[in-house]
């Protein structure tokens, strides 16, 4: 399976793409489309085609390309937003909600791996949250008070199931894990058998209309009663994207030598912290580890991050060897909940789901839940605590909008030397830069077989000059997370257009 980069995740190793069966649009008024084809749309499309909806998935590459094929795959109750501060920002009422949000999410996760008895290697675990100095252990008690405050089914333990040392720690009970992309195709199949239609390599670039929505996408026109954006960030400009901020996570999926494979979930609390948790993928064992997060493109030496990961595993664990590593996207909220429910700026029936930070497993089902309640009647017990709407549009955004929104100016010349290129940047195979060249940047990559590649470095989104991530060989945007492949292509938005191409000739054969 192909991903969003250029490192495999244990996750998509072995995974052929998905081949949908059906495919027939033309003519059809779908009641809900559902844009993106990883864990949070495939499941919204479910559930809504099995409670009535007729439902179309339009996914831009290949089912869990992005995000979902590159999670760790913990299923919580509790957030990265801890309740103490859900509670402080929103009142103990709402972090109550926030609480039976996620079990209800649970409850869903258990539903469906039961109803379409699918087979990935669901397990449900205790996690463990556990404080390391004074500091930390001062936070973890509140921690503590606000998840019990918050009815979390949560309690004081004198164990961790990792071999680290520690000052306190808690345990959250009936949290869970399981394999990504084996859940997502068990969804995706209930889903065409229930009637439901996929479309992949359909990229939906933009929709208009007020009762009936008329949607534009790469493989044509479609109708549609409503629309829900779960692309992990919606594309174009939007609001949303001045509150939330793109990151990067990485992972290392590795074999030990002693066989002490942690038995549950567990999390320290270091700033940017670290998870631990052990899956079994065709007979093997494998330790999954993660940390190291940072904002999008604001790390140069990408590569440093996985030294880092390693380095802390191997301190901790007999490691035997790295199997796996791999790094993904999330998109942080700036208040600390998601933003599911009407996407602000667009007609009623547009819908999204975005800001789900490191629980994107948990939000992908407390969406699918939310979002089928307001097609279905209109209201849901989750729309005010999670609805985008609680933003207040930032001042001179609709200028903002206008500008941003302008075709990106053109290269100078559109075509350039190879020996002119050569001599500004002396890349070997693999590596990328940015350079001048005549008073404007050009984004050089030279691929294993030594062709050099050009584009525009200023992303097509608004303007923001995109940086190599040399660990997943990607053109990455520090200002809203847009990714592109190295010959330009968009790879995650928000993003719809891809980078412009700088054709380069060489001037021998020109001669």
């Amino acid at each position: 399976m192909k991903r969003d980069g250029a490192l495999l995740s244990l996750w998509q190793n072995k995974i052929p793409e998905f081949q949908p069966v059906n495919g027939q649009t033309e003519g059809k008024v779908f009641d809900v489309m559902v844009v993106g084809g990883g864990i949070t749309g495939l499941t919204t499309a479910l559930h809504l085609q099995r409670s009535g909806k007729s439902c179309l998935v339009a996914e831009a590459y290949h089912l869990c390309f992005g995000t979902t094929g590159g999670t760790t795959a913990h299923l919580n109750t509790f957030f990265d937003t801890s309740y103490d501060k859900i509670q402080k920002n929103f009142g103990e009422e709402d972090a109550q909600l926030v609480a039976r949000a996620a079990n209800d999410a649970m409850d869903l996760f258990r539903a469906n791996i039961e109803t379409y008895a699918i087979k990935c290697g669901f397990e449900e675990k205790d996690g463990y949250l556990f404080s390391q100095d004074e500091a930390q252990t001062a936070e973890l008690d509140k921690i503590y008070q606000a998840s019990l405050k918050a009815n979390a089914e949560v309690s004081i333990t004198e164990r961790i199931p990792i071999d680290i040392s520690f000052q306190k720690a808690i345990v959250y009970h009936d949290q869970a894990q399981l394999h990504p992309t084996q859940y997502v195709y068990g969804l995706a199949r209930a889903f065409e058998e229930a009637g439901g239609i996929i479309l992949q390599d359909c990229r939906v670039q933009d929709c208009k209309g007020d009762e009936i929505l008329e949607v534009r996408t790469t493989k044509g026109t479609m109708k549609a009663a409503h629309l829900i954006w779960a692309t992990h960030i919606p594309p174009g400009v939007n609001v949303l994207h001045f509150r939330c901020a793109p990151y990067r996570s990485y992972a290392l999926a590795v074999q030990l030598k002693d066989g002490a494979y942690p038995e549950n979930l567990a999390y320290d609390m270091v700033d940017p912290y670290h998870y631990y948790r052990t899956q079994e993928v065709d007979g093997i064992k494998y330790l999954i580890a993660g940390g190291e997060d940072h904002k999008t493109a604001h790390v140069k030496n990408t590569e440093e991050c996985f030294r880092k990961l390693e380095a802390h595993v191997r301190t901790h664990f007999h490691v035997e060897e790295v199997s796996f590593k791999w790094s993904s996207q999330y998109f942080e909220p700036s208040d600390g909940l998601a933003y599911i429910g009407h996407l602000p700026g667009n007609p009623n029936r547009v819908f999204v789901a975005t800001g789900f930070g490191g629980n994107g497993m948990t939000y992908s089902h407390i969406a699918a839940i939310l979002l089928t309640e307001l097609i279905n009647t209109g209201q849901s017990k989750y729309e005010k605590l999670f609805h985008p709407g609680r933003l207040k549009p930032i001042a001179g955004f609709s200028n903002f909008i206008k500008e941003g929104a302008d075709v990106v100016a053109q290269f100078i010349g559109k075509k350039l030397s190879k020996e002119k290129l050569t001599e500004l940047a002396d890349l070997a195979p693999g590596e990328a830069r940015l350079v001048k060249y005549e008073g404007a940047s050009l984004a050089l990559y030279k691929d294993e077989q030594g062709i050099l590649h050009a584009v525009n470095p200023t992303c097509t989104h608004v303007k923001c000059t995109v940086d190599w991530n040399s660990a997943e060989k990607s053109w990455d945007c520090p200002c809203h997370g847009a990714r592109y492949s190295p010959d330009g292509k968009v790879l995650t938005g928000p993003a719809g257009k891809d980078l412009e191409v700088v054709e380069i000739f060489s001037l021998m054969e020109e001669k």
